[in-house]
């Protein structure tokens, strides 16, 4: 009885466990392992649906250090991965992308999304968004001071992510239209 008390954190732990396991791995692997690449090989559509899609289980090869091959497996549910954010993004099947792991246990691995082609072409997607939106409105009415700032501004922050000659010189060419305006 003297030793219960060694007991109480673990209904806390376990609780923590299970609504925050997945993104502790997915940090811990992101963190801590060695990067490699990985090819999913087999892509099985189960019964089961999560938030009304049907969850897939997977099998995939990990390349290890040693440039050999290890099997390993997940779900839709059970995949980690980095960065941690309320989205669900596989790669496609036969398709080299990158991942970290531990040397030891290959099998457990974090999928390194945005360092993959799709990552890259999705991400490049999302940040120019906000600049055709903007380019839109621009070109809709380009006598409106709050749609020419706002195009300013929507190509200077996707400047900072993929920095162009052109959209400097556009900028610029806004600006000048801008100050004309005032």
């Amino acid at each position: 009885m003297k030793k219960v008390w060694l007991l109480i954190p673990i209904i806390p732990l376990a609780i923590l466990n299970g609504l925050a396991g997945e993104y502790l791995n997915a940090w811990f692997l992101n963190t801590y392992g060695v990067e490699s690449t990985a090819i999913i090989t087999s892509d099985t559509e189960t019964n089961s649906t999560l938030n009304e899609r049907y969850i897939h289980d997977y099998e995939a090869i990990v390349k290890k250090q040693d440039g050999t091959y290890v099997d390993t497996f997940f779900s839709t549910t059970t995949a980690a991965i980095y960065p941690l954010e309320n989205a669900i993004r596989i790669p496609q099947v036969e398709k080299a992308f990158p991942v970290k792991y531990i040397p030891g246990y290959e099998k457990n691995i974090v999928i390194l999304y945005y360092q993959s082609e799709e990552g890259k072409v999705l991400l490049e997607y999302e940040k120019k968004a906000p600049v055709e939106s903007a380019r839109i409105k621009y070109e809709t009415d380009k006598t409106n001071k709050k749609f020419i700032q706002e195009y300013i501004e929507a190509l200077e922050e996707y400047n900072r992510f993929n920095e162009k000659a052109e959209n400097k010189i556009k900028i610029e060419e806004l600006r000048k239209e801008l100050s004309q305006l005032k």
